[in-house]
């Protein structure tokens, strides 16, 4: 097989899964609509509480009331993306329960095409919401162009590590959903622990010690950072570590996730149906 067709083969696969997993998501109206919302009232707590505190002239590292709106827009758009993580887990728990996980998993089904399916499904479902929180951002909060691609950028290895993160729990989905519980409180836990909608200069010493090790952390600051100081040159070369963190992220977390998904799936199969 040539090149040629080795492409052809993968663009096929990665499309059918991309177009199968959109039209099954939009299937389910409702819901979906309502996980656009969900994360809006995620927002609304911390626009309460800081919008007082910013009305006092107060100030948390580079966030005050001018910009903190902006924070929170940024923090919706991560929330989208993070839905992704939950996503796959339950596309791949369908495909368990409608007995067609076998033979897409059993035929020459390269895991990465999955993936980056499942990813671009996603992507393409939050697209609305996700683009109209990104320009409120924008009008609240104008930016240069290329400081808006290099935002653009950011969101988009986000993503990766989130769909990683998705496929490491999805594999547990179809074969010990017990342990899938657990890995998904703990994620959570550390997600929550990220300073995704409140600054992190407002907690307390002790609690920064323990932000200061998620690397969820430095992956969300730098999309914020990179947005407020509207100058990517400037935020690379003075968040250098930001930068590192998330780009071995974006590679090492996908390349795990299909390395314990096909462990798993060899050791365990599919469990229940």
């Amino acid at each position: 097989m040539n090149k040629s067709d080795i492409i052809k083969k993968n663009l096929t696969q990665i499309i059918a899964i991309t177009e199968k997993n959109t039209k099954l998501r939009l299937r389910y109206k409702y819901g979906l609509i309502i996980s656009f919302i969900i994360p809006i009232f995620t927002i609304i707590m911390p626009l309460i509480i800081l919008g007082r505190i910013f009305d006092y002239n107060e100030q948390f590292g580079p966030w005050n009331g001018a910009n903190y709106l902006a924070f929170l827009f940024i923090a919706y758009n991560i929330l989208l993306l993070k839905d992704m993580i939950k996503e796959i887990p339950g596309q791949l728990r369908h495909e368990k329960f409608w007995e067609t996980l076998p033979s897409l998993i059993i035929a020459p089904f390269n895991r990465f095409n999955l993936l980056l399916g499942m990813f671009l499904s996603h992507i393409i479902v939050i697209l609305i919401p996700f683009t109209i929180f990104f320009i409120l951002c924008y009008f609240i909060y104008p930016i240069s162009f290329l400081t808006l691609l290099f935002v653009i950028e950011i969101y988009f290895l986000i993503a990766i590590v989130f769909s990683g993160i998705g496929l490491i729990l999805g594999i547990f989905a179809v074969s010990n959903e017990n342990i899938l519980k657990l890995f998904i409180f703990s994620f959570d836990l550390i997600f929550w622990f990220s300073c995704v909608t409140y600054p992190f200069e407002i907690f307390p010493e002790l609690i920064q010690q323990a932000i200061n090790l998620n690397p969820l952390y430095y992956i969300f600051d730098l999309v914020r950072l990179g947005w407020i100081e509207n100058n990517f040159i400037l935020t690379i070369t003075s968040h250098p570590l930001h930068l590192l963190i998330i780009i071995t992220c974006a590679i090492i977390i996908p390349c795990i996730g299909v390395y314990v998904f096909n462990m798993i799936y060899k050791k365990y199969g599919i469990v229940g149906y």
